[in-house]
């Protein structure tokens, strides 16, 4: 199960209905609910893949969510408007629609991206300044390198400081010119300083996420687990008629019991962790 993001999956694909205006149709169904009066309004199921054409008017779809955990979330969409062609832009200046890509992007590429980020860090905010000359000078002599190949060096192969920077642009010539921007200490280029005292979050799932044995093995393998699972069993005894390791041995069956066992399982999961020097921020889940 996708747990949080399983509604992201429905999005995704009406988006991609509205771009490529086509209503998919819907899988595994091969005969509607009998629990379900067809008859009654102007609903039915798309047993095949249909046009939808343009009126007109936006295309809207609505698109429902009804999560495991009883979280239910309604989202109508609708289609984007078209852009514009952009107005020239500041040095640096990241446009909020970008233009069709060119076959000019690079040197060799005929399917180019329509944006590429490239990301700065340096110690100091003169030393982010001579990193953007220096990459500057570097693809100015480099003519046939690719945008996306220079700004994927610069996420995985770099060290990451504290001062920050991104350009952003739509072939090799808006990119230096950005670049330009952010060398000369210019406005319109996102830059910053990243936060100090960064802590970690406990994020934990809800039900369905659940296992027969699930945390039994880390209760025999350490002590802390152990004693706060056994802590939890004593503040749910008076409230339930099971045993929580009983209950973790079988199979995680009644909803009335995955529950409230999941919990006692992330709680003996945070002591863990705590017990390993890693304090969080916050808990959740």
């Amino acid at each position: 199960h996708a747990q949080a993001a399983a509604g992201v999956a429905g999005v995704i694909k009406m988006v991609m209905a509205m771009r490529h205006g086509v209503l998919p149709r819907t899988l595994h169904v091969d005969e509607p609910s009998s629990h379900v009066d067809w008859s009654a309004g102007d609903v039915s199921l798309l047993t095949e893949s249909r046009e939808w054409p343009e009126t007109g008017r936006p295309r809207r779809a609505g698109v429902s969510s009804f999560g495991i955990s009883g979280t239910n979330a309604h989202v109508i969409l609708e289609q984007a408007p078209r852009p514009d062609a952009p107005d020239e832009a500041e040095p640096g200046a990241v446009s909020e629609s970008m233009p069709e890509p060119t076959p000019e992007f690079a040197s060799g590429t005929t399917a180019p991206s329509p944006a590429v980020p490239w990301t700065l860090s340096a110690r100091t905010a003169e030393g982010l300044r001579e990193q953007a000359a220096r990459l500057l000078a570097h693809v100015e002599e480099h003519t046939g390198t690719r945008p996306a190949d220079v700004g994927h060096s610069l996420l995985a192969t770099r060290s990451l400081w504290d001062h920050r920077a991104v350009v952003v642009g739509t072939d090799d010539t808006s990119l230096r010119t950005a670049l330009a921007a952010a060398a000369a200490g210019e406005p319109g280029v996102v830059s910053g300083v990243a936060g100090a005292g960064a802590r970690p979050v406990f994020v934990f799932p809800g039900q369905g996420a659940q296992w027969s044995r699930m945390g039994l093995e880390l209760a025999d393998a350490f002590p802390v687990f152990d004693d706060a699972l056994r802590e939890c069993a004593a503040a749910l005894a008076p409230f339930v008629g099971w045993d929580l390791r009983v209950e973790l041995a079988g199979g995680l069956g009644r909803v009335d019991v995955v529950q409230p066992a999941s919990w006692a399982v992330m709680v003996s999961l945070a002591r863990l962790w705590e017990s390993f020097g890693v304090v969080p921020a916050a808990v959740v889940g």
